[in-house]
């Protein structure tokens, strides 16, 4: 569905900023608190955290996100589940959002009405407060910024940071595709497991896969190593090759380190216990710079998405 209209009666420019104001409360209906709690004033008030807080910040920009193939729900679906998927990558639960929009003033209102009412039902589903937000004016942007605030879930919050040389390399899911199969805005952030690994602690290091493995593992890689995947063992999406498994990003899974004289047998079994829908495989691990294995997938091959490049 195109974002933009040439009927102005159709358009954002027809309502102005309080009525647009005002419709977007009703389409958010129970998904957005009352105020002070919620929109209608200077700032959200939050109850008290019950343990560390965490916060994220991620948008969706039109003609680089999405296109007109995205319908609007599907639209506001990825950018509240994008967000989602850095908080399950701590190990977090989220707890309310801010919404700030830039729009042209021939966006259309009932494709906006669509996005708020996707927006809506996916923050109901994951018991997500939409509690305020700011719409500004930019001739020819569509764009969404939304962040998130979370809390840790227990004493401890997963980062990217704890992997060690010789420690095994997870990832949930499969790989690649993500564009032409949808599912950059159909998947389903892994809070749950997320939440699961921040327990377990044989569970070294962890992210969430954005711009793909090709260039997220550098960042959870500890010093002076590179990982050494073995290319067969990725999981890939029907019809994905190697190329588009480690760098076609947009995956929205979890990668992780799992200490090297851990019992993997054992924490596997775990797994599938408590996620038997959920896939998980082993993909390689970290070896020391300079001594990739033979066989193993040099990464430096390949190129995730880098933004500005």
């Amino acid at each position: 569905m195109h974002p933009f209209t040439k009927h102005r009666r159709e358009s954002v420019a027809a309502l102005g900023e309080e009525k647009l104001i005002a419709a977007i409360r009703r389409w958010l209906g129970a998904a957005s608190p009352r105020t002070p709690f919620g929109i209608g004033d200077d700032c959200a008030v939050l109850a008290p955290s019950r343990g560390r807080q965490l916060i994220t910040v991620d948008p969706v920009i039109y003609g680089r996100h999405f296109d007109d193939a995205v319908p609007p729900r599907g639209v506001a679906e990825k950018l509240l589940k994008r967000n989602l998927s850095d908080i399950a990558a701590m190990g977090g639960r989220p707890v309310a959002a801010v919404l700030a929009l830039t729009l042209d003033a021939r966006t259309s209102v009932a494709w906006l009405e669509k996005f708020y009412c996707g927006l809506a039902a996916c923050a109901r589903k994951f018991d997500v407060a939409i509690v305020g937000g700011d719409i500004a004016q930019a001739n020819g942007v569509l764009a969404a910024n939304l962040t998130l605030l979370g809390e840790a879930t227990g004493p401890r919050v997963l980062t990217r940071t704890g992997a060690k040389i010789g420690d095994a390399i997870y990832v949930t899911g499969v790989l690649g595709g993500s564009r032409a199969s949808g599912h950059h805005f159909r998947f389903t952030p892994r809070l749950a497991e997320g939440r699961w690994l921040a327990r377990r602690k044989e569970v070294r290091a962890m992210m969430d896969l954005s711009d793909g493995l090709a260039k997220d593992l550098f960042a959870l890689a500890p010093p002076r190593a590179v990982a050494a995947l073995d290319a067969a063992a990725l999981p890939r999406r029907t019809g994905v090759g190697v190329r588009g498994a480690v760098a076609d990003g947009e995956d929205y899974e979890l990668v992780f380190a799992v200490a090297r004289r851990s019992a993997e047998d054992a924490f596997t079994r775990a797994w599938h216990r408590a996620f038997p829908r959920t896939r998980l495989t082993r993909i390689g691990h970290f070896a020391a710079a300079g001594r990739l294995p033979p066989g193993a997938l040099n990464l430096g091959d390949y190129r995730g998405y880098e933004h500005l490049r």
